[in-house]
């Protein structure tokens, strides 16, 4: 019941919010709504599954392009087109899959593997006319709720928003199932759970799918928030990064994790830039990555697990 009613309070407060809080801080919590988005969907494999995945810009840049030259181009709407781009996203991933994990690639290889594709996807979006090239894709602004386009922040707010909820109920639903069983067991011992009779390598599969096509619609979020696409940007490195730290200082494996983990690192990266920017140039950044580094370093299950294994220990138990 409490925490029920704790739901209740939170759901209503972060509805309202929006309406008595500045730009600057609407911007805030839709980035926030956002990475925490992606980092879920990067936990149905990394946190799960057990599978590093430094690629999934890939499958980013991949909703966010298909639904942009499709309504640029044939004048289909981005809703739908994030459903497409989800598809696309989730036929690269079988096709990343099946060469990772029919071979056998596991750890760093796999990681590698995941990096390579994306850096290939990088590449081949540089050099296509139709994608914008070096130059990058500029997207026209035409308010219209129907194409994905509003005036001000607070609609963008409520969508990202929506998209957490939609990744929270969906891991829900795969932590609690079949499917989640088995993909807990691929990440605490593969080799014994196919000495059990489990097929790991269809659920691994299964796993990435589902993780690629949910990241896919992020990026028509994306398209449609910033208006400018540059393959050097969604498709760099550093973006996997920002996908995969969330659930990694949050606590992979686990529904609040990635929600927790882009709250804290949205609020210390705002804390750095406002107090440490105006100092030595990129004082700011180097704090922010000191401040990672504790955490990372103290609480190496992620933040959340901890909190629960604190709260979870009795008064005076010395275990």
């Amino acid at each position: 019941m409490l925490r029920l009613g704790l739901g209740a309070v939170s759901g209503a407060a972060l509805l309202i919010l929006p309406f008595w809080i500045p730009s600057t801080w609407q911007n805030l919590l839709i980035t926030t709504f956002y990475y925490a988005y992606l980092g879920q969907a990067w936990n149905i494999l990394g946190g799960y599954a057990g599978q590093l995945s430094l690629g999934h810009a890939a499958f980013f840049a991949i909703g966010a392009y298909t639904s942009a030259v499709l309504a640029s181009q044939y004048g289909l709407s981005p809703w739908l087109g994030m459903f497409v781009g989800a598809g696309l996203a989730a036929l690269l991933s079988l096709g990343i899959g099946y060469l990772g994990f029919r071979f056998g690639l596991r750890g760093f290889y796999f990681i590698l593997l995941t990096l390579a594709a994306a850096e290939i996807c990088r590449l081949i979006a540089l050099h296509l006319p139709i994608l914008g090239g070096y130059t990058g894709l500029f997207i026209n602004f035409t308010p219209n709720p129907w194409q994905f386009q509003f005036q001000g922040k607070i609609p963008y707010y409520f969508i990202a928003l929506g998209f957490l909820c939609l990744a929270c109920g969906i891991v829900w639903l795969v932590q609690r199932s079949k499917l989640g069983s088995y993909l807990v067991a691929i990440r605490e011992d593969e080799d014994a759970s196919e000495a059990l009779g489990v097929n790991t390598f269809r659920y691994k599969m299964i796993a990435y799918a589902l993780s690629a096509a949910l990241t896919a619609p992020g990026g028509t979020f994306y398209a449609y928030f910033q208006f400018y696409l540059q393959p050097n940007t969604v498709l760099h490195i550093n973006h996997s990064v920002d996908i995969m730290i969330r659930p990694i200082v949050g606590g992979m494996g686990t529904i609040l994790g990635p929600v927790l983990g882009s709250f804290l690192l949205e609020l210390l990266g705002e804390f750095s830039r406002t107090y440490f920017a105006a100092g030595v140039a990129g004082l700011n950044v180097v704090i922010y990555g000191v401040l990672l580094i504790i955490v990372v370093l103290f609480l190496p299950r992620g933040v959340y697990p901890t909190l629960v294994h604190w709260l979870r220990q009795r008064p005076g138990d010395s275990r």
